[in-house]
């Protein structure tokens, strides 16, 4: 059974915008592990850690990967997050923005380099500046009071001072935060911001090749024309799609594989294999039929069902625990089986636990009544 740090390199990443997306990726693909072979990776051996990473997402990526993401990828979002950051501030009618950022952001530090690790609550109590409340998006009807306290910590977290560490409860809670020199005492590798692009790109193109330029774009959140200067340096190899667009692959896996035996999968909202290419490119997996059914309207796909290397249908958890699905396509009888074996299988593994998608899709929600 692969482990969830190998899991985890072999998706370049887990998606961790929703908390629970990341256990269920890894369950689905290490034989239904419980969660606390994950917590393992994540809070005792630290070898996976939870961070900022492409599109100004969240990731939890593998310890040696840590500073190849955030050359390549966050550290251009956090420079752009402390113009937002300080603009925020400034609207919010604090004068000198810089320096109120730079005294809360110390201040916050200090603490966390005396406490060790402390929830966003915990800071707000010994740090007054976090307990500073302006309105966020005045003038429209997101118009709202709040404390800067999550915008400080989103900061630090981008800069990659701090770092997301142990829930406060379950897998499915939020976070405490930790100092980064702390929880990973021995640091981090270090790369310069080419060797990292490339390093991302040679990752993603062994993960989800076949790609087009458009997909690493999206993917990385990198301009079109970084993403062509990256795979020219990579050597990637031309193939052609099926429709007739140039992808790229690895010289290494130009090969044909061999067919496998027919899988059957339950994947979380935000999977990274299903975020792992552009919307446009997604359609090799995803028929026409089942499209509309398992996206919100923002393009956020929910959980989904996987026959043979497609999606099949979309899942969901009910109030009691009960794990409800719809096939949209028709897989035959042995899919069916093998689908429904799988649904009693991850309610068993989720047992008493509840998981609601952060983005819901319209089937999700009819599913999960």
């Amino acid at each position: 059974m692969p482990d969830p740090v190998t899991v985890a390199r072999s998706v370049v990443a887990y998606h961790a915008t929703d908390p629970a997306s990341v256990y269920i990726a890894m369950a689905a693909r290490t034989s239904l592990a419980p969660p606390d072979v994950l917590d393992k990776a994540l809070y005792d051996d630290r070898t996976l850690v939870r961070m900022l990473g492409m599109r100004r997402t969240m990731f939890v990526v593998p310890v040696e990967f840590v500073q190849v993401v955030y050359r390549a990828c966050t550290e251009a979002v956090a420079a752009t997050e402390r113009r937002r950051t300080l603009k925020m501030i400034t609207d919010g009618g604090i004068d000198d923005a810089k320096s109120w950022l730079a005294s809360a952001q110390q201040a916050t530090v200090d603490v966390l380099r005396e406490r060790g690790e402390a929830t966003t609550r915990e800071l707000g109590m010994e740090v007054p500046q976090l307990r500073t409340e302006i309105v966020y998006a005045a003038g429209t009807k997101y118009e709202a009071k709040a404390s800067l306290a999550p915008r400080v910590l989103f900061q630090l977290g981008a800069d990659g001072v701090v770092v997301r560490g142990r829930p406060v409860k379950s897998w499915v809670s939020n976070y405490r935060w930790a100092l980064v020199e702390t929880w990973l005492p021995d640091g981090v590798p270090d790369v310069s911001a080419a060797e990292a692009e490339q390093e991302l790109a040679r990752s993603w193109l062994a993960a989800f090749g076949p790609g087009t330029v458009a997909d690493l774009k999206w993917w990385t959140g990198w301009t079109l024309g970084r993403a062509r200067r990256v795979l020219a340096a990579l050597d990637a190899i031309e193939v052609t799609l099926d429709g007739g667009e140039t992808g790229y692959v690895l010289p290494e896996d130009a090969a044909p594989v061999e067919a496998v035996e027919p899988w059957v999968a339950f994947l979380p909202a935000l999977d990274p294999t299903v975020m792992g290419w552009a919307m446009a490119g997604r359609h090799w997996y995803l028929s026409d039929n089942v499209r509309p059914a398992v996206y919100d309207r923002n393009g956020n796909i929910g959980p989904t069902v996987w026959w043979d290397g497609r999606i099949v249908g979309a899942w969901a958890q009910r109030t009691d625990g009960t794990i409800a699905y719809r096939l949209l396509d028709d897989i035959g009888a042995d899919g069916e089986r093998a689908v429904e074996q799988r649904a009693a299988e991850v309610q068993a593994w989720l047992g008493d636990v509840r998981v609601t998608p952060r983005f819901r899709t319209p089937l999700e929600k009819e599913l999960s009544a």
